[in-house]
């Protein structure tokens, strides 16, 4: 008699990091269990960040998901609670070993919408070659970046998401996290000015190219041009550390400090693979994703397969750092103390638009305090709808 074979389709997105580990664990599950067959579709980087996820737990059974949209999930049910599927044993190892906030980011009123099998926040990353041929040092503080953007040696990403992600960084290095009181607007205005007027000063040092560059092309122009060599923080992608992945390999490491406020307090970033609750396979894909998320898997066969891996051992190994020129223990600091953004049922409206006001302040100036209104009028709109 035939068997018969449980497919389940996933959808992630399209980088060698996002891609190519789900399909690896995808095959080597298939080898284990041969009756299930996994097929995983990718959609564009800006898609995973802004494409609503009821619509593809409509059409997927696995979804890699941001974590914002944790108290959407969790008020409209569209993605399994995990914590009432899988084993309490399990789950109390992910958030034991979980690389800063990032198993609680998927966690919102108790309801576990994802397991954190990817772990990110914006690093230092730099071309020890020609640092070492312009006779510079890697920056240690703010001012030592502004000496070498000046230089013209500095880019960083500048498309409107994560402008607005260095926002909230210097917001909360200075100990105003956006949102941190309650999912409540606390920036003040002697703080907001501040930020925005020291970000415009940063890329004014710098190619206008930035505000059509994400993390990714940053890294790109990073590792294959030789007119830049400095990026003070972008969303670390542990691939451009390993040899042979890009032209050039990148040293990756924690940030500047500001004054006495200390190094630069990123904003947490990574994915989670939940299962959407119209799965019909419920027991095969909580398998599935335990097996992905697993310390075993995440520090061999994920991390082997292009994965940034979300689970701390994987962080701490000494095999995983020696095959990334140690990506994971240099920037680990960095995940340990990054902001956690607001996750409240619509804050991705205010994501979604709120990056355009800091990009056109930061690309032609203005009233630095109509930007801040403007941020805040943004906000009781999220909250109102």
């Amino acid at each position: 008699m035939a068997r018969t074979v449980i497919t389940l389709k996933g959808i992630t997105w399209n980088h060698s990091r996002g891609f190519v580990p789900l399909v690896a664990t995808a095959q080597r599950f298939s080898e284990m269990y041969p009756n299930v067959r996994i097929v995983w579709e990718e959609r564009s980087l800006q898609e995973f960040a802004d494409y609503p996820i009821q619509k593809l737990a409509d059409r997927y059974d696995l979804l890699v998901i941001d974590h914002p949209w944790a108290g959407f999930a969790a008020n409209s049910r569209v993605l399994l609670p995990l914590q009432d599927y899988l084993p309490a044993d399990y789950l109390a190892d992910q958030a034991e070993n979980s690389v800063g906030k990032s198993f609680a980011s998927y966690n919102f009123d108790g309801y576990q919408c994802a397991l954190a099998i990817d772990a990110a926040t914006p690093v230092a990353a730099y071309r020890p070659d020609l640092l070492a041929r312009a006779e510079v040092d890697v920056p240690q503080t703010w001012d030592d970046l502004l000496n070498l953007a000046k230089k013209g040696w500095v880019a960083l990403p500048g498309i409107p998401l994560d402008t607005l992600m260095n926002f909230y960084m210097l917001c909360s290095t200075y100990g105003e996290g956006p949102f941190d009181e309650n999912d409540e607007w606390v920036v003040s205005t002697a703080v907001g000015v501040q930020v925005l007027d020291q970000l415009r000063e940063l890329v004014s040092y710098c190619t206008p190219e930035i505000y059509h560059w994400n993390p990714i092309a940053v890294y790109e122009a990073l590792s294959s041009r030789n007119d830049l060599a400095y990026c003070p923080f972008a969303y670390g992608y542990s691939n451009y550390a390993r040899p042979g992945y890009a032209p050039n390999q990148l040293v990756f490491d924690d940030m500047v400090s500001v004054g006495e406020y200390g190094p630069c307090r990123t904003t947490l970033g990574g994915t989670g693979l939940a299962i959407s609750s119209t799965c019909q396979h419920l027991y095969t894909a909580l398998k599935y994703v335990q097996y992905t998320a697993s310390p075993e898997c995440q520090r061999t066969l994920f991390f082997e397969s292009g994965g940034q891996p979300g689970h701390r051992t994987a962080w701490l190994d000494d095999t995983v750092n020696q095959r990334s020129n140690n990506f994971f223990i240099n920037t680990l600091p960095a995940l340990d103390r990054a902001y956690l953004r607001p996750r409240y049922p619509n804050y991705l409206y205010f994501q979604d638009n709120a990056g355009v006001l800091v990009q056109d302040y930061l690309l032609h100036g203005g009233d630095p305090k109509a930007v801040l209104k403007a941020l805040e009028k943004l906000y009781r709109e999220s909250r109102a709808n």
